[in-house]
């Protein structure tokens, strides 16, 4: 079995191991790097795969500041259940028209302490809940478990048009330019998806068809689906449509014809998000199959943002869906006082594209997965300066994530968990855990991370990459092969590489440096020596 599967993976050129045992030590990353113009160069392999332009993910593509729209109603504290109040609020700034920038205002719960015993909602477009810092507006949860925030709009894509099948033979990872058979019917600036279809061939190529658990056949992902990347046409050239951002993984006419398509989206909303405020769960320890305090949710919206947000003793505690696109979660820390028992669950759950985790931190007590990406994501997905204390890492986890950084984050007490899944970084096939997870990750690198454990694998037709990562590489077989799954990519472990910052040398790269300011980075270089450290969040 395993010299079948061997054979149909597509062999990359190996980059030489730089290993150091000095665990800050520079090295220069041989993969993506600066050429002698201080312009950045990336490895290809004989198909044109490279490592993604991760730089768009975040609120309005990336590189674009986070708004501050204006205070249109404020709410103190009651004493009481503010629930009400504050959903009041809510809904009378909804009513209002939204000026030329899509605002229609700010809800601001003043410095003190709010009791909420139901979500609150925000459904409209252009709408902000701020508190006045998440040390000085706090929010207790109270009765029966419940989610504390939900951002959503309503439905989903609406096909426009009839698809267009790409025509070409091979389109790699990383690219942002396919042929259809027939341009025409689409404009420049028009939204569409690029479909992917899951195919029986595909799906065997993966070797993802034979997963069992003892003699139980597992369904990795149905072949009667599509995984869909959300993007806009930003220029035409013949039958050649170039889109506004990279695509995440590779179509290869050999396994199955992708395919593109228009599409409305009436219900997604924008411009709205919830910032400088904590909320405080009762201190239990819930089963994953009981009702959880829940934190945040957001489904169907486009260029939404949270900043400066503390939770404490949630579960599942920010949970971005499938319909996200273009949003930043900025400062968002989640603690744990209580350990928790039995199957984890995750302090930030990630689908969508374009999503930017900045500066965020999953702390405290153990028992929970600090990030994971879910089914069918395609990126990017960028994690940057993110720290956990967690006895767990980062890890896709469920079935088929494409483009996903991990980018300087500090995972001090993930084990050595292969099979598990909760090494510091898990791109790996998880086989038949999860009722045949199987591949998990694809196309996404691991860049400066320190943790003691990393289990980066080999994909078929495919590559995932480790690079200047501080740690020991583990090496492991998964339930459908015999022997190891091929590692992924292994560039200067043990040392940590320049650019320092691999998101921060591509957003800088692509639209200058004045992007990094309007991030909060603006004294940041990537092209410094990196220090091997990250800003952790906070415990209180």
């Amino acid at each position: 079995m395993i010299s079948k599967k061997l054979a149909s993976i597509l062999l990359y050129p190996v980059a030489t191991l730089l290993l150091s045992s000095v665990a800050f030590a520079q090295a220069p990353s041989q993969l993506v790097y600066y050429d002698a113009n201080h312009h950045l160069q990336y490895q290809t392999d004989n198909q044109g795969n490279r490592i993604l332009d991760f730089s768009f993910a975040g609120y309005q593509g990336g590189g674009v500041a986070l708004p501050h729209p204006p205070v249109r109603a404020t709410v103190l504290p009651s004493g009481g259940d503010d629930t009400a109040n504050i959903q009041s609020a809510i809904d009378q700034v909804s009513q209002l028209n939204p000026d030329v920038r899509g605002f229609r205002g700010a809800v601001l719960l003043v410095p003190g302490n709010y009791t909420l015993s139901t979500t609150l909602k925000i459904n409209a477009s252009g709408v902000l809940l701020r508190g006045s810092g998440s040390k000085d507006t706090v929010i207790t949860m109270a009765g029966a478990p419940f989610l504390g925030i939900s951002i959503a709009g309503t439905g989903s894509w609406q096909n426009v048009g009839t698809p267009q099948n790409i025509t070409d033979k091979y389109v790699p990872s990383g690219a942002n330019t396919v042929t259809v058979a027939d341009a025409s019917g689409f404009t420049v600036g028009q939204t569409v998806l690029i479909q992917r279809p899951v195919t029986a061939a595909w799906v065997h190529f993966m070797g993802m068809d034979i997963l069992m658990s003892g003699t139980t056949h597992q369904t990795w992902i149905g072949t009667n689906s599509i995984i869909n990347t959300d993007r806009v046409i930003q220029s035409i050239n013949g039958n050649q449509l170039i889109f506004d951002a990279p695509l995440t993984d590779s179509f290869d006419s050999q396994y199955l014809i992708g395919s593109v398509v228009g599409y409305t989206f009436p219900g997604r909303i924008s411009q709205s998000g919830v910032e400088g405020l904590s909320m405080i769960a009762p201190a239990v320890n819930v089963d994953i199959n009981s009702p959880q305090f829940l934190g945040l949710q957001m489904s169907a919206v486009i260029n939404g943002w949270t900043k400066d947000l503390y939770f404490q003793d949630t579960q599942n505690t920010v949970t971005i869906s499938n319909t996200v696109k273009a949003v930043t979660l900025d400062q968002v820390t989640v603690n744990h006082t209580v350990v928790h028992t039995g199957d984890r669950m995750a302090d930030f759950g990630i689908s969508g594209t374009e999503i930017f985790i900045n500066r965020s931190a999953s702390n405290g007590a153990v028992g929970e997965w600090p990030m994971v990406m879910q089914s069918r994501v395609t990126g990017p997905i960028v994690l940057l300066n993110f720290s956990s204390t967690q006895a767990a890492g980062i890890a896709p986890h469920q079935r088929w994530g494409t483009g996903m950084l991990a980018d300087n984050a500090v995972l001090p007490n993930a084990p050595r968990n292969p099979n598990g899944g909760a090494t510091g970084i898990a791109y790996q096939d998880r086989g038949n855990h999860g009722s045949g997870q199987g591949w998990a990750a694809g196309w996404s690198v691991a860049w400066n991370v320190t943790t003691p454990f990393f289990v980066v694998q080999q994909f078929p037709g495919g590559e995932n990459w480790c690079i200047g990562c501080v740690g020991t590489k583990v090496s492991t077989g998964s339930s459908e092969y015999v022997g190891l799954v091929p590692d992924g990519i292994y560039d200067s472990l043990g040392a940590l590489v320049t650019p320092s910052s691999l998101y921060l040398a591509q957003l800088e790269e692509r639209l200058g440096h004045a992007a990094l300011a309007k991030i909060g980075y603006a004294d940041f270089d990537p092209s410094a020596s990196p220090s091997g450290t990250v800003a952790a969040g906070e415990t209180r």
